[in-house]
């Protein structure tokens, strides 16, 4: 089978630490295995033809409901994402289909609004709320309505622990950890600029005399510095000096970018729209979509639910559904 001759690919030409797909610890339930296609594989092509998937391409990465043509959304970001850990993959021997999967996945239980949306419901549901916990709750449960995707154990994981502070079991994992952060931190300077919010001579030059002054030489020095640094460890580890820059420039980007007083104005404005969406179906949780009641009718909890039903939502979709449940429509009286 053409599956079996790329699983002895990888044990012949990957490092003894990379994830192989023969020795993947398996999904939830069984299933017969592709022809074609290893596991790790199959995983990456369930997540991009998933509807979560295809929504992120309407749901904020840092810029709320954004008009221009050239800002990142959600979906941007996470193919800038999957391309900066494939290259550190590739150069380090690792699974390259294994931290595609998980790049590709990592952000699909992200709210309307980005971050915005959820802090907004983190603050409203008792159980509280993270991305990183539903995007792994959008790929068992919500998917395929209420089947879920059926995903291996080791893109389920890497796409729980991409967050500060989690560590993936695998080293693919660590690779889109670390270049999460690589990328968003580059294309926001990138989109802040673009907004007018930002120049490039406001960055301290302290800063870019060590890691460039375009986005193009900052990425190349991040990714580069990771791969020589991780070169015959076994770790996913930035040097301690470039490391000490990134720490400094994001601390930067938000007292600069992420905290701007435009942001938190409109910020303001997403918490009203997401409190408002979550205590009316709270209210009336039959006027949910049907695959959301379903759920309801199989013993979830409604908290859980309503959360469910409003990260899945697109920044314009939730838009119009509050203008539809909260603002007077005006009347045609001849």
């Amino acid at each position: 089978m053409l599956r079996e001759i790329h699983e002895e690919f990888e044990l012949k030409y990957l490092k003894d630490s990379a994830a192989k797909s023969r020795f993947s610890k398996g999904r939830q339930r069984p299933e017969e295995k592709c022809q074609i296609r290893t596991d790790f594989q199959r995983d990456r092509d369930r997540i991009i033809h998933s509807k979560a998937f295809r929504r992120m391409k309407h749901k904020t990465q840092v810029f709320i409901s954004p008009e221009g043509d050239h800002y990142r959304t959600r979906l941007t970001h996470t193919l800038e994402v999957s391309q900066i850990a494939r290259t550190i993959a590739r150069a380090l021997m690792l699974n390259e289909d294994l931290t595609e999967a998980i790049a590709l996945g990592h952000d699909m239980g992200h709210t309307p609004f980005g971050h915005a949306g959820e802090k907004a419901l983190n603050l409203l549901c008792s159980n509280g709320f993270e991305h990183n916990k539903q995007s792994l709750r959008v790929v068992d449960r919500l998917e395929k309505e209420g089947l879920g995707l059926n995903l291996t154990f080791e893109v389920r994981d890497g796409i729980l622990n991409h967050r500060t502070g989690c560590t993936p079991e695998t080293l693919e994992g660590k690779i889109v950890r670390i270049s999460d952060k690589i990328a968003y931190i580059n294309h926001d300077i990138d989109d802040a600029q673009r907004a007018g919010i930002l120049e490039e001579s406001d960055i301290p030059k302290n800063i870019t005399d060590i890691i460039g002054h375009t986005n193009s030489d900052r990425l190349n020095t991040f990714i580069k510095d990771v791969i020589f640094y991780s070169f015959g460890k076994n770790d996913i580890q930035m040097s301690p000096e470039t490391g000490e820059v990134m720490l400094r420039l994001r601390k930067f980007m938000f007292d600069n970018v992420y905290n701007d007083k435009r942001s938190e104005t409109e910020s303001k404005k997403v918490e009203y729209i997401i409190e408002g969406l979550y205590e009316y179906f709270i209210k009336y949780p039959d006027k949910m979509n049907y695959e959301f009641i379903n759920l309801l009718n199989s013993g979830e909890d409604i908290q859980t639910v309503v959360c469910d039903f409003i990260a899945c939502m697109t920044d314009r979709y939730a838009i119009k559904l509050y203008s539809d449940l909260f603002i007077p429509s005006s009347w045609s009286i001849y």
